[in-house]
């Protein structure tokens, strides 16, 4: 378990993630049938709110929890596992929103 503020939170924002992009995924299937996917995401936050809004609170809690992870563990020496595993998990979606960017479909 983490044993700095920067660490739980590192944790927690990673368990939010988890918890907003599963709810982004179940919402089309209920609410938004007919509701066509937008090329953009501001598109999308206009259209479907329910679906874009948590996907986007999502992603950034990944990136968050990278940033807490890597304070919790450069300036307050953190050594637990669930902080690494935190940290490697919003660098992985840090990485894929920077591959987005760069190399739009």
């Amino acid at each position: 378990m983490p044993g700095t503020n920067l660490g739980k939170w590192s944790v927690g924002l990673i368990l939010a993630m988890v918890v907003m992009f599963v709810i982004g995924l179940s919402v089309p299937n209920i609410l938004y049938e007919s509701a066509p996917s937008s090329n953009s995401v501001l598109d999308d936050i206009v259209n479907r709110p329910l679906l874009a809004i948590p996907m986007l609170a999502g992603v950034g809690a990944g990136v968050s929890a990278l940033v807490t992870g890597l304070l919790a563990v450069m300036k307050r020496k953190e050594r637990a596992l669930l902080v690494y595993g935190s940290t490697l998990i919003g660098a992985a979606v840090t990485f894929f929103v920077i591959s987005m960017l760069l190399f739009p479909e």
